[in-house]
Order: structure tokens, then C-alpha cells, then sequence
């Protein structure tokens, strides 16, 4: 049995965005295509609708009844944050991926694993969907993660855009460390290098804002050196990655040019950086064949690791 975990649904397909917009279902249609031939190698595995206690672990319950109702009615929460009827149960399996993943990882069956998910999470406030997301789903993970034992938890977000909602769950928290780089200044305009925590948390966020038409050589040596100091500072029992593909150098929403190879090797840096356990959480990435290719050296990378 493999160490990996590949873990979706079907009803990831069914948020419908409309195919004009960048987040819509092909994205996890090209992933399936692209992974296709390191099926024997990964453990698939499907997960059920979080309950919502877990969920109201980071939302309120009056959060979560917004995306329900918003989701019954079709009525978008804004100009990018569109859903449709099944958005709020799509939601509901992207947060329960994460919990699977990490009930996998307890019980010893799993070593790792990547949630191909969708909505995304990582721009969704403990108040306020945005940016695509509806549900925060790697914070909900962290929540969950030390609900089952794992006490210091590390997120890392190598999506272009700045994981806003992440950070501000976690900023007064000294138990999740956020490590997140990103264009700057891009949406959604948070994340500068002065952002790094208040009160208990004061210090454990690290962001690292970098420049438009940045490519591989400003991006892995903070991967390959500044991680791992604060690896070794933080010694997290479990790291999550907010896993957005869209600092691609051929996808339309940024302007950061790292190429496949260096996304490779920021995956590797960080299944390297520490021997706990790991699970990556889909965030963006919109040009489709970048996408499939990304993920594809993420899992393989994985799988090796």
C-alpha cells in the first residue's frame, strides 16, 4: 500500500463556477488526467462532508449558514466568489479531505497526502468568503490536526496570492507557524514582510513578499534556507502546505515565473525539511496543462520522498 494519499470527489466538479471563470472544474479534470500514471502508487481515497463542529472550529455557525443559503439560492457572495447549488456540500467534502488525511496519518496508514479540493480555502476570513473560498480549509485542517495531537503546526502557502484569511485566523496563535510567499503587491494586499503576528503570535508568521516576473532563482533559496531556520526554530509536529500552483510562470492570474522544475524543488525542500508528517492542500493554479504538470512533480515528488 502506498504512503501517499490522493484523496477527491466527484462533487468537487459539481461547484459550478461556469467555465468561463478560472476556478471551475477542469482544473481537477486536468489533475486526473495529468496523474494518471502514477495511479498505482498512490492510495485513492474518498472523504466525507465534515461535520460541522469541526467547521466551527474557524467559522461561526452564522458563516456557515451564509454559504448554505447562498449556495441554495445561487447567488454569488461577490464578483470572483461564485456558487451554485452544490458549492455548499462541495464545501463541506473539501473540509472533510483534510480530515480524513489527517485520521489516515493517526492511524498509521498514511505517511502523506494531497486533497485535489475544491472551492479553495486559504483567502476565506473566520467571517468572510472571498477570493474564491469558502471555507478555509487548511486552517479547519490545522484545527482538527490539534484536536487529534498534533500540538505545533506549521503552514506553509507557496500560492501566488497571499493567504489573507490563514494568516489572520492564526496571527495571535504561538502553535501555527504561517510561512507563506506571494507576489506583492497583488490580491488580495496583505502579506508584506512586517506582517509577522501580534500579541502570543507575535513571530510566528513569515511571509515573504516577492517582486512580479520573480522566478526560480529568488524563490528556492528561501525554500531551501529560511524554511528550514524556522523548521528548526518552530519544530512542528505536522506541516500543511497551501499548495497553489498559479506561481507558474505561464498562469494568467500573476506574474511570478517559476517554472515546473522549481516547483518541484520547493516540494522536495519542503517533504525534506522535516521527517513529520505532511498534507498538501489544492489551492489556485489556472492555466490547465501548467497545473496537471505541477501537480503531477508534486506527487511524484511525494511518492519518493
Amino acid at each position: 500500500m502506498s504512503s501517499v494519499a490522493f484523496i477527491y470527489d466527484p462533487i468537487f466538479l459539481e461547484h459550478d463556477t461556469s467555465l468561463s471563470h478560472p476556478e471551475n472544474a477542469n482544473r481537477l479534470r486536468s489533475i486526473l488526467r495529468a496523474i494518471e500514471p502514477l495511479r498505482e502508487h498512490l492510495l485513492f481515497l474518498k472523504p466525507s462532508p465534515a461535520p460541522l463542529d469541526i467547521v466551527m472550529q474557524v467559522h461561526p455557525n452564522y458563516h456557515i449558514e451564509l454559504i448554505e443559503e447562498k449556495s441554495l439560492s445561487q447567488e454569488a457572495i461577490d464578483s470572483d466568489t461564485q456558487v451554485s447549488s452544490e458549492s455548499y456540500e462541495a464545501a463541506l467534502m473539501a473540509v472533510g479531505a483534510g480530515k480524513l488525511a489527517i485520521d489516515k496519518i493517526v492511524s498509521g496508514e498514511i505517511q502523506s497526502a494531497f486533497c485535489a479540493v475544491r472551492p479553495p480555502g486559504h483567502h476565506a476570513t473566520a467571517t468572510q468568503a472571498m477570493g474564491f473560498c469558502l471555507f478555509n480549509n487548511i486552517a479547519i485542517t490545522a484545527r482538527y490536526a490539534q484536536f487529534m495531537g498534533y500540538e505545533e503546526v506549521m503552514i506553509i502557502d507557496f500560492d501566488v496570492h497571499h493567504g489573507n484569511g490563514t494568516q489572520e485566523i492564526f496571527y495571535d496563535d504561538s502553535n501555527v507557524f504561517y510561512f507563506s510567499t506571494h507576489e506583492y503587491p497583488a490580491y488580495p494586499g496583505s502579506g508584506y514582510i512586517d506582517e509577522c503576528g501580534i500579541d502570543e503570535g507575535k513571530g510566528y508568521t513569515h511571509n515573504f513578499p516577492l517582486h512580479s516576473y520573480s522566478g526560480d532563482d529568488d524563490i528556492l533559496p528561501i525554500y531551501e534556507e529560511d524554511l528550514l531556520d524556522d523548521i528548526e526554530s518552530f519544530q512542528p509536529d505536522i506541516i500543511l502546505v497551501s499548495a497553489g500552483y498559479d506561481l507558474h510562470a505561464a498562469d494568467p492570474l500573476a506574474q511570478l515565473q517559476v517554472s515546473t522544475e522549481g516547483i518541484k524543488k520547493i516540494v522536495e525542500s519542503i517533504m525534506h525539511c522535516s521527517d513529520v508528517p505532511k498534507v498538501f492542500m489544492l489551492e489556485g493554479g489556472y492555466n490547465l496543462n501548467a497545473l496537471g504538470e505541477s501537480v503531477f512533480e508534486t506527487l511524484e515528488t511525494m511518492i519518493s520522498s
